[in-house]
C-alpha cells in the first residue's frame, strides 16, 4: 500500500555556475540544430531556383540595379549563420545566468518559490510467516497388535 501526503518545498536559491552549465550545453546543442536547420533550408531553397528569382523579381521592381546578385555568396550565408548561431547561444546562455542570479536576489527578499508536491511512501505489506512443519526424528514407535479369534454361531 502507498501513503501519499502533501508535501510544501521551498526553492530560495539557484546556483548560477550549475545553471551556467547546463544552459551552456542547452543553447549549444539548440545552436548547432539552428546551423544544420539553416543548411538544410538554403539546399532546398537554392536547388529550387528561388534565389534567381527573387533577385530577377527585384530587378523587375526596381529595387536592384541591373546585374548585382545579393543572393549568389552561398559561403557568406553559411558563415553568417554559424556566427549568429554561436553568438544567440553566447548571448542566451549569459540571460540565462543573469536570470539565475536575478532570482537569487529577488528570492532572499520574498522567500522565494513555493511547490507543493505529493509525496509517496510505500509501506510494505506483512504477512504472517507460517509455522515450519513438524517432523519427527527418527525414533521408532513398536505397536504390538493381538489378534483374536472371532467365533462365529451357527443356530
Amino acid at each position: 500500500m502507498a501513503e501519499v501526503r502533501r508535501v510544501r518545498r521551498i526553492i530560495r536559491r539557484v546556483d548560477p555556475w550549475t545553471v551556467f552549465k547546463v544552459s551552456a550545453i542547452f543553447w549549444a546543442v539548440v545552436s548547432l540544430g539552428l546551423v544544420l536547420g539553416l543548411v538544410m533550408f538554403w539546399s532546398t531553397v537554392n536547388a529550387a531556383g528561388l534565389p534567381q528569382k527573387v533577385t530577377d523579381f527585384l530587378i523587375e521592381i526596381t529595387l536592384l540595379e541591373e546585374g548585382s546578385q545579393p543572393f549568389a555568396d552561398t559561403d557568406a550565408f553559411l558563415r553568417l549563420a554559424v556566427f549568429g548561431s554561436v553568438f544567440f547561444g553566447v548571448l542566451a546562455t549569459g540571460l540565462s545566468t543573469l536570470a539565475a542570479v536575478m532570482y537569487n536576489l529577488i528570492a532572499d527578499v520574498v522567500g522565494g518559490v513555493e511547490l507543493v508536491v505529493l509525496e509517496e511512501t510505500l509501506t510494505p505489506v506483512v504477512r504472517p510467516v507460517p509455522a515450519p512443519p513438524v517432523v519427527q526424528t527418527s525414533s521408532t514407535v513398536d505397536v504390538e497388535t493381538e489378534e483374536t479369534p472371532v467365533r462365529v454361531s451357527s443356530s
